[in-house]
């Protein structure tokens, strides 16, 4: 099949991969992005670890947290625009969105839709988002929420760039105070800038593990120098390799970033912080919502649009 300058651009922006190696990966992967990303990883060619997301929506992700912080949620609605995004209106009716979002009872998003817009019982929600689109004139989407709640600590919260990323974070404790919540509006801020996969890595599934040794021994293997190794040598490579990934995607293995010594980890942190204020203090999860992700935005083209009206198509 023809491979496209489009799928071969994408690919790059995934992977940091040079051009023709990405064109290469598509082809003997007959166009499959996921199985190009792989195979440009087991030739070691992608610096990318993880499929990038692919952020092409725009709008705002905000966060609501109970009085009594026991409860808190996240949701993302989408516009077309970040001239929108920055509406009044548009803020103005997300906050309501939350807000009707921190008491549902909705299980998803289908059945959030249809339940009755809490300012207006005579409409659902979705048909008061259809009038919110009239009234501001761009298509509009309530694309998801996440509720959270703890009834042996608090939850925390954190947004991040007037709402491009919103932050939730599960703590129990049992001790709650000015030092606590502190600490955990600074765990929730290292959840945003540094985009954890898991909690800890009692999350990972044997399946992950065993998949991350098979890529690592192919890039190995497809090393004339690191493949001459004896195997002892080669499994104790994968081994760090693997620890090493671990830290990068695991909360609480991370490197703490406000840590003076660069070294010290988000768990020792927070056992820092609960030693202090002589606590039991355990960070059980977190929500991490960025505006667009995982949404593919249509590429406009207006040299393109405009010959093909003059064509007559």
């Amino acid at each position: 099949m023809a491979i496209t300058a489009a799928q071969v651009k994408e690919l790059r922006e995934m992977t940091g991969a040079g051009m023709m190696d990405c064109k290469k990966a598509l082809t003997a992967t007959e166009g499959d992005m996921d199985k190009a990303v792989e195979f440009l990883r087991e030739k070691g060619l992608a610096t990318a670890q993880k499929k990038a997301s692919r952020v092409a929506a725009e709008g705002l992700c905000k966060t609501l947290v109970a009085e009594d912080a026991k409860k808190a949620v996240v949701v993302e609605v989408n516009a077309e625009t970040d001239f929108v995004a920055k509406n009044e209106k548009f803020q103005s009716y997300v906050a309501d969105v939350a807000a009707q979002a921190l008491t549902t009872t909705a299980a998803d998003i289908d059945a959030f839709l249809v339940e009755p817009w809490a300012l207006d019982a005579e409409k659902t929600v979705k048909e008061a988002l259809a009038a919110q689109i009239a009234v501001i004139g761009e298509n509009m989407n309530i694309r998801r929420f996440t509720q959270m709640e703890e009834a042996n600590g608090f939850i925390a919260s954190y947004t991040h760039m007037g709402g491009k990323i919103g932050v939730l974070v599960d703590v129990e404790t049992d001790v709650v105070n000015d030092d606590i919540k502190e600490m955990a509006k600074n765990v929730a801020m290292q959840v945003a800038a540094l985009k954890p996969q898991y909690t800890s890595d009692s999350e990972i599934s044997e399946e992950y593990i065993a998949h991350e040794k098979e890529i690592l021994l192919a890039q190995i293997m497809n090393d004339p120098k690191e493949s001459q190794k004896p195997e002892k040598v080669i499994q104790g490579m994968i081994t760090g390799r693997i620890k090493k990934e671990m830290k990068e995607i695991c909360l609480l293995d991370q490197v703490y970033v406000k840590a003076e010594d660069g070294k010290q980890s988000v768990a020792n942190y927070v056992a820092q912080v609960a030693k202090a204020n002589g606590a039991n203090i355990t960070i059980k999860g977190f929500t991490r919502y960025e505006t667009g992700e995982g949404i593919q935005k249509k590429e406009e083209n207006f040299a393109e649009e405009v010959a093909k009206q003059m064509a007559g198509n």
